[in-house]
């Protein structure tokens, strides 16, 4: 029977295992946590979020400069697909009002512990075999000069409770996550190993992140408001290219800076054109719904023997984050005139000079390059090594767009293996 080694027990590599073993191949599943999924869990802690039902064409827009390798990934395995697998898994999903896809009961304990019996228990082919605290540390370093390349690509060092040992496999999926959450597994230790097999990898980068802002928060606006939620307001940023992102939300202020689901949408712009000119700098709109003209008009009225705070409470409901945010970053002069004032409202300069840590981000950026791989995520420069999941280069919102990648991925990469062990026992019969 072939062998296969999987390493990462995430997502992808969860998926490429059952592809493989629901086909007959024996899977080593490893990974370097003491339990699977931790991740995925944390990730489900408010809510899993599976995939979304927004039309084809649009979800598929949503992985920008990628998206015509993720649309092939969705030929093996879409988010139509992710439905109805986790429905095979006895979970049902609903569609919330903002189109994201969830379990139920919203929780990703239950869904994991079904795919976890499907693997060791499955009805059709072998068990899936589960080897925790195996970290990876690359391939076996005595392999001999005339050792075929395939077979050295298989030959694989990990870390164990009991010491080093060598696993040799008939070919690998590598499903070892990007850069962020270090803690739950995803170290990028990685990167190095592959480069130096001659794999090309951009960089690691963070996606989905916060900012600092321009010289920080004063230490009142920080010690204050930093946690708390901007609700009810649209952001704007066009970068040094013209792209343009515009959009209603909410998003939280930080010690440093600014976070959530606004940013973290824009956050693949931003960090770009940060990178670029050292700083980006988007517009907040305190009142989206409210015209320029209209909140000039009630900024204007008189405000008697009220202070101005009470005056913006009263005429526009400004007050909390919104009133500090003016505040902070307005003069005196700005503030006590009218036109300037209104302005702010609605397009309120904020200066952002750099990206929270790769380890803080929800997601990471880059990983090896697509035009590195077969169109089964074979790397071209290690036979029978294949690749999946956040490791790859590409990034999306949140939203479902990331885990149903990753699923994709792994289903690609586990029939991409699937095809390699069997041309290779065909050859060699």
């Amino acid at each position: 029977m072939k062998k296969v080694a999987v390493i990462g027990a995430g997502p992808a590599g969860l998926m490429a295992a059952e592809v493989l073993s629901g086909a007959g191949v024996q899977v080593l599943m490893f990974d370097a946590m003491p339990s699977i999924g931790r991740k995925f869990l944390l990730a489900g802690k408010g809510g899993l979020n599976l995939t979304h039902s927004e039309p084809a064409d649009l979800f598929t827009s949503r992985y920008g400069q990628r998206r015509q390798h993720i649309e092939a990934l969705f030929k093996f395995f879409d988010a139509v697909h992710v439905r109805s697998w986790a429905a095979s898994l006895g979970i049902e999903t609903f569609v919330g009002s903002s189109g994201r896809v969830f379990p139920a009961d919203m929780k990703a304990a239950p869904l994991l512990r079904a795919w976890l019996t499907r693997l060791r228990h499955p009805k059709n082919g072998p068990p899936v075999t589960f080897f925790m605290r195996h970290r990876w540390t690359g391939w076996h370093k005595t392999v001999t000069a005339d050792t075929r390349l395939d077979a050295a690509a298989t030959l694989l060092d990990f870390d164990t409770p009991q010491g080093s040992i060598q696993v040799q496999a008939d070919a690998v999926v590598l499903a070892l996550g990007g850069g962020s959450w270090a803690r739950l597994g995803s170290t990028g230790a990685w990167v190095p190993w592959l480069q130096a097999k001659g794999v090309a990898v951009a960089p690691l980068l963070p996606a989905n992140c916060g900012f600092d802002v321009k010289n920080g928060w004063s230490a009142h606006f920080a010690s204050r408001f930093a946690g708390l939620p901007f609700k009810s307001v649209a952001i704007a940023f066009t970068n040094t290219t013209g792209r343009e992102f515009v959009r209603k939300g909410e998003f939280v202020a930080t010690a440093t800076g600014v976070e959530g689901s606004l940013i973290y949408a824009a956050s693949a712009l931003l960090r770009d054109e940060v990178l670029a000119s050292g700083s980006a700098t988007l517009q907040l709109d305190l009142l989206p719904d409210m015209s320029f003209e209209r909140i000039l008009t009630e900024v204007r009225h008189p405000r008697g023997s009220r202070s101005l705070s009470s005056h913006l409470k009263s005429r526009l409901h400004i007050d909390g984050i919104k009133a500090a945010i003016l505040y902070e970053l307005l003069s005196r002069e700005q503030m006590t005139d009218p036109v300037q004032l209104a302005q702010a409202i609605k397009a309120l300069p904020i200066t952002l000079t750099a990206t929270r840590p790769l380890d803080e981000a929800i997601s990471s950026a880059g990983g090896v390059l697509f035009e590195a791989m077969t169109g089964q995520l074979m790397l071209d420069a290690l036979p029978g090594v294949f690749c999946a999941g956040e490791m790859l280069d590409w990034e999306a919102p949140t939203g479902g767009y990331l885990l149903t990648a990753c699923l994709a991925s792994g289903v690609c990469a586990g029939q991409g293996a699937l095809t390699y062990v069997r041309t290779m026992q065909a050859e060699s019969s």
